[in-house]
């Protein structure tokens, strides 16, 4: 038998943790369901200093206040990997890979996205010591230093021009000989003095002391030579994979994989919402997370008392 509730929330990362908080506040029965330790990305990031309200704060004190606040208003909490979700009339057919099953009218989607890892020694190692996926997170904590950025991509640029603003160098570390990253921004970044490049190279390596990132190693593809640059932090843009396996049969994502909205967070399937970093959009804040689940949770309520009426 299948558990009901008035709303499922898969995803416990900030924006998962707001959209359950506004939804259960509005008196809807919801769960909250999540495959790893609520907070998400979060709990990864040692220093948050760009959330209103705390001139700096570490990852996983913010997300045990999150939670602190939505369990104030008890939705159900349960550990799941969600493998599957079918739609059954007005239900949302939710399936865990425990063999669980949750009903529910519906379903917001908070399951966020994953950045590509180069998996390389020391990568993990440093990983919040140095090695970053986010330079709007982190730059801040990389003033006046010299800084390396790996990827040749939009974003690897874009986030490349950002550092310069701080940095005292970036140095873009790209496998090909060229860009990928569209004109206007390559135009930007080699007119910037504070930006290097170098060509054709694939990093082998991440450096450290054992606390905190020194430099990069890496490989020269034409000439087969191995090089190492000084850097205090490493910035990998290498790509982002949307959390979205488990919702391919339903319809809301776009060709790469992301999930299209409207303004109420409501995909293109009535009482489905998605919210957070699984979104098509430009920026992944914890900020905006937190505002588009107000947005989504609040939706939630306004279609739930549609159905009733």
């Amino acid at each position: 038998m299948a558990d009901k509730y008035d709303a499922i929330v898969i995803g416990a990362g900030p924006g998962g943790m707001t959209a359950a908080l506004y939804a259960t506040r509005a008196n809807l029965n919801v769960l909250v369901l999540d495959r790893g330790p609520y907070g998400g990305q979060m709990n990864n990031t040692d220093a948050i200093d760009n959330y209103p309200g705390f001139t700096e704060i570490k990852g996983p004190e913010l997300s045990q206040k999150m939670y602190d606040t939505l369990m104030k208003f008890e939705p159900d909490y349960k550990y799941g990997n969600v493998q599957s979700v079918e739609l059954d009339g007005n239900e949302k057919v939710v399936k865990t890979d425990d063999d669980k099953e949750y009903r529910a009218p519906i379903l917001i989607i908070a399951t966020g996205s994953d950045h590509r890892h180069l998996n390389v020694p020391g990568e993990e190692e440093y990983s919040g010591r140095g090695v970053s996926y986010c330079a709007v997170c982190d730059a801040a904590f990389f003033k006046d230093e010299d800084v390396a950025v790996i990827g040749g991509g939009d974003s690897a640029i874009e986030e490349g021009i950002y550092l310069s603003q701080l940095a005292k160098s970036v140095t873009v570390v790209h496998r090909r000989a060229e860009l990928r990253a569209q004109p206007s921004l390559q135009k930007r970044a080699f007119a910037n003095k504070k930006m290097k490049f170098v060509w054709n190279s694939q990093t082998e390596e991440i450096l450290g002391d054992g606390n905190r990132v020194t430099g990069i190693k890496y490989r020269d593809k034409e000439t087969g030579e191995e090089k190492e640059l000084k850097v205090a932090g490493v910035f990998i843009y290498v790509g982002v994979l949307p959390q979205t396996k488990p919702f391919e049969n339903l319809g809301i994502l776009n060709e790469q994989g992301w999930i299209p909205t409207d303004d109420h967070m409501e995909t293109n399937v009535p009482g489905i919402f998605a919210l957070g970093d699984v979104r098509d959009k430009d920026l992944r804040q914890i900020a905006n997370a937190v505002g588009e689940g107000s947005v989504a949770g609040q939706a939630a309520y306004n279609y739930y008392q549609d159905l009733k009426d």
